[in-house]
């Protein structure tokens, strides 16, 4: 279903992504943060659909459309690194630095913040090309806001 996007994501200069295919890419991101702790639960489902919301102005059907293709364009993905770099290059630095504190919001939404989590978005941040302090800050962000 997605293998042209895909195919266009990973090439060695993508092109940039138009509006609904970065949300798609993004979201597919979100979905694989929240998935890496074998847990995909309704805590984490939702706080996607509402970072969407909130991300997209959309409204809950469309949000949940969109996450629904995003967990089958995240199960069709090549692996975190090549998926991650190939965002970083189609995305502008501002949008990767809110899809940091998104991907916070994902991982601390079960309320239980896991050492291999912390290892992924430390991983994920670089690979998006945000420095371990902006990862941190953004975490903060997260954690006085909730």
């Amino acid at each position: 279903m997605f293998a042209d996007f895909l195919k266009r994501l990973i090439e060695p200069a993508p092109a940039p992504l138009t509006n609904d295919n970065a949300r798609l890419a993004l979201t597919a991101l979100l979905v694989r943060v929240a998935r890496a702790d074998g847990s995909y639960d309704r805590s984490e489902v939702d706080r996607i659909d509402r970072i969407t919301a909130a991300r997209y102005g959309l409204p809950p059907e469309d949000c949940k459309m969109l996450r629904e293709q995003a967990e089958v364009l995240e199960s069709e993905a090549p692996d975190t690194v090549r998926f991650t770099r190939a965002i970083k290059d189609a995305v502008a630095y501002e949008d990767r630095l809110s899809v940091i504190e998104a991907l916070w919001q994902v991982v601390l939404a079960d309320g239980v913040r896991e050492q291999h989590e912390d290892a992924l978005l430390r991983m994920v941040s670089n690979l998006l090309g945000i420095n371990d302090r902006d990862s941190a800050l953004a975490r903060q962000r997260v954690d006085k806001s909730a």
